[in-house]
């Protein structure tokens, strides 16, 4: 995962941009339990990421907002993308998140990063919000970025038709 996270074009669209593989190792190990891997034929061709989280609420019923929602994020090396791997890997992500018993799922990034986009819309989440340059990127310019939703309830319903 190291050797394609790292790369400026690929890093260009992360939270983070690894440059010690020492470094990356020790915070991956932190990250083990909401991570999967897409492999074909024994190589890493991306990873996948799902964090289940807790939905706002008034205080008064905090307790039923526990582990409702779940965050998705995925990463695709470069000589793997245009093949399917994150449309078909996000889906499966998908499942695998609302298995968990969450409610919803979200899923943000650049909207100049139209391929994450392009995945959202396949899968069939929908884009609740696009915010004018409300990110500060790593170059010290602000981007516009892009939320995308989903209820299990609608999943389920799409699965039926």
């Amino acid at each position: 995962m190291f050797s394609y996270r790292s790369l400026p074009e690929v890093g260009r669209w992360l939270t983070a941009l690894p440059t010690d593989r020492e470094e990356y190792v020790q915070a991956f190990g932190q990250r083990l339990d909401s991570t999967l891997v897409i492999e074909r034929e024994h190589v890493v061709v991306g990873d996948l990421m799902v964090t289940v989280q807790n939905a706002w609420s008034q205080a008064e019923v905090a307790g039923e907002a526990i582990g409702t929602q779940a965050e998705l994020g995925w990463c695709i090396a470069p000589a793997h993308k245009g093949q399917g791997y994150a449309t078909e890997a996000v889906r499966e992500l998908i499942v695998i998140a609302f298995d968990l018993g969450v409610r919803r799922i979200e899923a943000v990034c650049f909207a100049d990063n139209r391929a994450s986009w392009r995945v959202m819309d396949k899968v069939g989440l929908r884009r609740e919000g696009y915010f004018v340059q409300e990110s500060l990127h790593r170059d010290g310019t602000w981007h516009d970025g892009i939320s995308y939703a989903l209820l299990q309830q609608e999943w389920r319903e799409g699965l039926a038709r």
